[in-house]
């Protein structure tokens, strides 16, 4: 079932309960970034912290 795509939020990772399946966005109203790294200096230091894996 397609989900209500936020269009402010494109996303492409498909393993994500929240990823709209047929479209490339977020369902979700808003979302977390964080990192993993204590000086985050390239885009790969940074996380969705809003992701869920799919069932």
């Amino acid at each position: 079932m397609d989900k209500n795509a936020n269009q402010s939020i494109g996303c492409t990772v498909y393993s994500c309960e929240n990823h709209c399946q047929s479209k490339n966005y977020c369902s979700l109203d808003k979302i977390s970034v964080g990192t993993h790294e204590t000086n985050p200096t390239e885009v790969k230091c940074t996380d969705c912290e809003s992701f869920k894996l799919k069932d």
